[in-house]
């Protein structure tokens, strides 16, 4: 008998492909029933099958972003839903992010319980983009809160540390932030043993406090540089700490606002593996809309020239994408573009542990993938093998 043909299958010809780690030139890319099963000479690809030409572009990894506040308009503080969750991942999806953690900032309890659920949904309906949560606070430090709200910071209780580990078997991936201030060791060792990527952020805690936390099973740091404590000469604070620590990992809003490119460069040459330095955008409901601001815990955010500030100017979330990120630490860095590349797929994929399945274009992982122009505007978005996306 002979075996039952998959008609999902295709062939994507005449891309320069890059797999997560090589460019291949001169070959074809196979997809069956939603994932990758080989890069493969065009001559040896079987009679009938459908392909897709892609000549003259590039087809590189899908992004994933494990910071997402919202897009396409929507703000998942704003109404935690499942069609809140659904515009984020496809405003998102138009840039290129084939995996996102949409991201609940400090709110109250009632709030997070609506995200939750939504969440859900969201992973019963099988949004294409979803893999889970960021529950970003509220158990940070208030001394460094950035935008949060102040009055909704607050210790980790057990009913909290319940909800949260509740998470864990929900989906894909849970990642919360917390500070050292307001959770304890027991806390963190309990969430990291789940399976939750425990992320250390907000916080004025020394590099001994940080040290001590990742042992603890703390994995990455939230938005290097911004709401920490600073690297100094004396104390290396939590920036020295995410640099120098091999065990962490450190996402980085890559939009020249939030972290200056000087430094971001001295932070790429000086990270010390095998954690790496990630790209996040922190996006908020801005990105794919012509909003020029919105209400965030009922104060005003302004949009003005690539920023999103409060009145006084602290900055709020992002303004930025995760192709134009890859785009800044290409051309104002000179990362070469195989490592900016990585900073958006395969490196926040081995940070939140998906690497068995996203962030890279080798045999049995998701067939998430962007093509490109050479100049690095959009063409299309594949998520699980489906055109999500198409410029």
């Amino acid at each position: 008998m002979n075996a039952q043909r998959d008609d999902t299958a295709f062939a994507v010809t005449g891309a320069r492909i890059f797999d997560g780690q090589d460019w291949h030139a001169g070959q074809a890319l196979l997809v069956g029933d939603g994932v990758i099963t080989g890069i493969v000479a065009p001559e040896t690809l079987p009679e009938g099958l459908k392909t897709v030409s892609a000549k003259g572009h590039l087809l590189v990894p899908g992004f994933i972003d494990l910071q997402v506040n919202g897009g396409g308009g929507a703000l998942l503080n704003d109404a935690p839903s499942l069609e809140v969750i659904r515009t984020i991942c496809a405003a998102h999806a138009r840039f290129g992010t084939t995996a996102l953690l949409p991201t609940l900032i400090t709110d109250t309890p009632d709030v997070r319980s609506h995200a939750i659920s939504a969440a859900r949904e969201a992973r019963a309906e099988r949004v294409p983009g979803f893999i889970g949560l960021h529950l970003e606070g509220p158990h940070l430090s208030v001394a460094r809160k950035g935008v949060h709200d102040a009055a909704l910071i607050r210790p980790m209780e057990a009913d909290d540390l319940h909800v949260v580990l509740a998470c864990a078997s929900l989906f894909d991936a849970v990642m919360v932030t917390v500070a050292p201030e307001n959770v304890t060791l027991e806390q963190v060792a309990a969430m990291s043993k789940a399976g939750i990527t425990v992320s250390l952020g907000h916080t004025a805690a020394d590099y001994e406090t940080v040290a001590t936390y990742a042992l603890a099973g703390a994995r990455t740091v939230t938005h290097l540089f911004n709401a920490m404590s600073p690297l100094g000469h004396r104390e290396p604070g939590c920036v020295g700490a995410a640099l120098d620590l091999g065990t962490l990992h450190a996402g980085i809003i890559a939009d020249g606002f939030h972290v200056d490119p000087v430094s971001m460069g001295i932070a790429l040459r000086a990270k010390v593996g095998p954690g790496r330095i990630f790209l996040v955008t922190d996006a908020m409901s801005t990105i794919g809309s012509d909003q020029t601001g919105f209400q965030l815990n009922g104060r005003q955010i302004f949009r003005r020239e690539g920023r999103l500030t409060l009145a006084d100017g602290t900055l709020a979330g992002a303004d930025i994408d995760m192709l134009s990120s890859v785009r800044f630490v290409h051309r104002t860095l000179d990362v070469p573009l195989g490592e900016a590349i990585r900073m958006a797929s395969a490196y926040p994929a081995d940070a939140i542990g998906l690497s068995a399945t996203k962030g890279r274009l080798l045999p049995g992982l998701d067939a998430d993938f962007v093509l490109l122009t050479e100049d690095l505007d959009m063409v299309a978005t594949y998520i699980d093998g489906h055109a999500v996306f198409s410029a």
